[in-house]
């Protein structure tokens, strides 16, 4: 069973988020924050699979309880979702640059809110090619060179895929190799960069020049 906290000032937000994780299956609503004070003591106390956290609440924002909670400093890391109405890029690369495994709009719908929690659970990440990859595309810049780089050319061709926001399946196919390999090489690269999901692997791509 899927364990999720939800975090929003908006009583609507929480009850329509719970409503819709609770009817799965595989998941259960544990607990539910209004601000972000109560987000950080809740999450450090229920220790959730995956945390669904807003950006703007009181006492204390969705990216500052993030960094507390899923930060690189913070031992034990939890799993967090951004789920917010405003996408703007520069809450999106603190939201990454924070621990974040993903960020999502609220209007994307049930369907990409339960996909987002089972990637998460898993230890992957959602990368949406509509929201994600499009602003990271936007707020980086190339700061290394590609002959610098720790990575194969197998797994440079891997990385860039990532970065556009394929599915393993898909950079499987586009590749011609198995899924098993796919996540082989996905790890080795995720090892090499020290990144530890998808999105941070998606943020290192862009800064580095490496997708057009």
């Amino acid at each position: 069973m899927i364990k999720v906290l939800i975090a929003d000032d908006q009583q609507m937000v929480r009850t329509g988020f719970a409503m819709i994780l609770n009817a799965q299956p595989d998941m259960e609503v544990v607990g539910e924050a209004s601000d972000g004070v109560e987000a950080v003591e809740l999450a450090r106390r229920l220790r959730p699979d995956v945390c669904l956290f807003d950006i703007r609440m009181p006492r204390l924002d969705g990216l500052e309880a993030t960094r507390l909670v899923a930060g690189p400093d913070v031992a034990g890391p939890l799993r967090v979702i951004i789920v917010t109405t405003f996408d703007h890029d520069e809450y999106v690369y603190s939201a990454l640059r924070g621990g974040a495994c993903g960020f999502l709009l609220k209007d994307s719908g049930p369907a990409l809110l339960i996909e987002a929690v089972r990637a998460a659970a898993a230890g992957d990440a959602m990368i949406s090619p509509a929201i994600t990859v499009r602003l990271l595309e936007q707020l980086t810049a190339p700061r290394k060179r590609v002959a610098e780089l720790p990575i194969t050319d197998r797994e440079l061709d891997l990385v860039r895929l990532v970065a556009r926001g394929r599915t393993n399946h898909e950079i499987a196919a586009q590749l011609h190799i198995s899924l098993s390999t796919v996540k082989t090489h996905l790890g080795s690269v995720q090892r090499k960069l020290g990144c530890r999901n998808r999105v941070e692997t998606a943020a290192w791509a862009w800064e580095s020049g490496l997708v057009d």
